[in-house]
């Protein structure tokens, strides 16, 4: 999918077909096996990745995902990603990903601990402040970070808050970090609202992923006046079409780690959900969630991808045909998350540290900039936000690798 998108980005652009494998290779991809004692006694190695994609603007930046399905593809794939948004918002980064291929959820938190410290013990002679800035990402968390940080602090011998972002405000984590790409996503959501005339006090939003983001985007929306009818996470969703009550809904999460079962609203499956009549669509959860198959089906006036590459490419040509519906494009959608990432780097390399409304307003500004010239390129050139969006990215990186040179 990223490499697809990247080649139709670099014909609409005209890229010199001589740049095309410079900006499309990662720089690094690194393969590690991890040996753990489980709590048994036994012992297990599991697999852990990391690709930093490019390095041409300053470190690499991305997080670093705990799941069973993680393979070296896919993280390559995020890691392309991470290096358009970045390029997008104007953020001094290339893109990087990582991930462990594991069940965090079946496994205790000291075995995490060991399996993080190890992760970071692999990957000590690649990372650093000024080369590559790990954060969280499905599967893992602050904790995860503090491991993490707490591990590369002790091999250098005092403490290194920048080697992570995302991790414990008393750790030098900045406030607004863990909201940030949620309240990215209704900020953005908000604008395009306003882009197309849609009043928010009567608008209905569905919700695929009740994680971190999802449910944040979900608060800030109701706070905006729009009414959330569905949500869903990894075992299945529920609907009102009166409005869910989220403060229940939490508490029901709280006690039973699932939407599931939440009394009051009716059952709904992940498929029905994504084509289910709303106003917003966000998918909040893994990749290639609307496809070929389900994309001419979806009703909603605003698709708002909060996860990343939740759309395959044959579903966009859907969508293009489809004027009704205004995408927001992943690469500018969830970019919350890593704004507040470089904040919070930022605070962390100067020992100075913001207020939490100096953050979401820095956020919004930001967002707002991205949003504008993204929109603006669109138009101008009649072309989709996706593909004005990623040709905004990957022109910044080939002019910086242009203005660079070639190293012999």
């Amino acid at each position: 999918m990223a490499c697809q998108q990247f080649d139709l980005v670099a014909d609409h652009l005209q890229i010199p077909e001589i740049e095309r494998a410079r900006l499309k290779y990662p720089k690094r991809s690194l393969t590690v096996a991890l040996p753990i004692l489980r709590d048994d006694g036994a012992l297990e190695v599991f697999s852990g990745y990391r690709v930093q994609h490019h390095l041409t603007l300053g470190p690499t930046k991305g997080g670093l995902r705990y799941h069973p399905d993680v393979t070296l593809g896919e993280v390559a794939a995020l890691a392309m990603w991470m290096s358009w948004k970045c390029a997008l918002t104007g953020l001094p980064y290339g893109g990087a990903k990582g991930g462990i291929a594991c069940d965090p959820r079946a496994m205790s938190c000291v075995e995490l601990e060991r399996l993080t410290r190890r992760y970071t013990q692999e990957m000590i002679p690649f990372i650093g402040p000024q080369v590559d800035i790990m954060a969280p990402d499905v599967g893992t968390n602050e904790q995860t970070m503090a491991w993490m940080m707490d591990s590369y602090s002790v091999h250098m011998g005092y403490t290194v808050p920048s080697i992570v972002t995302g991790k414990p405000v008393g750790l030098g984590g900045s406030l607004g970090r863990r909201e940030a790409t949620g309240r990215g996503v209704s900020y953005l959501i908000n604008r395009a609202m306003d882009t197309i005339a849609m009043p928010s006090a009567q608008a209905t939003a569905v919700v695929q992923g009740f994680g971190n983001v999802g449910s944040v985007a979900a608060y800030s929306l109701e706070k905006y006046g729009v009414k959330v009818i569905a949500i869903s996470d990894v075992n299945g969703g529920v609907f009102n079409q009166k409005g869910l009550d989220l403060r229940r809904l939490d508490e029901h999460v709280e006690r039973t780690r699932t939407v599931v079962g939440f009394s009051e609203a009716e059952p709904i499956s992940n498929e029905q959900l994504l084509i289910t009549p709303c106003d917003i669509l966000i998918p909040a959860a893994l990749e290639r969630q609307i496809t070929e198959a389900n994309a001419g089906r979806i009703q909603c006036r605003i698709l708002a991808e909060a996860a990343n590459g939740p759309t395959t490419p044959e579903a966009d040509v859907i969508l293009e045909q489809r004027p009704d519906i205004f995408v927001i494009p992943d690469i500018l959608c969830n970019a919350g998350g890593v704004v507040v990432s470089y904040f919070e780097w930022v605070q962390d390399l100067q020992s100075f540290f913001w207020t939490e409304t100096e953050v979401t307003d820095k956020l919004f500004r930001i967002l707002e900039g991205a949003f504008i010239q993204t929109l603006s390129l669109s138009r101008k050139q009649k072309t989709s936000m996706r593909l004005a969006a990623l040709s905004l990215g990957v022109k910044r990186v080939q002019e910086a690798k242009r203005l660079r040179g070639l190293f012999p």
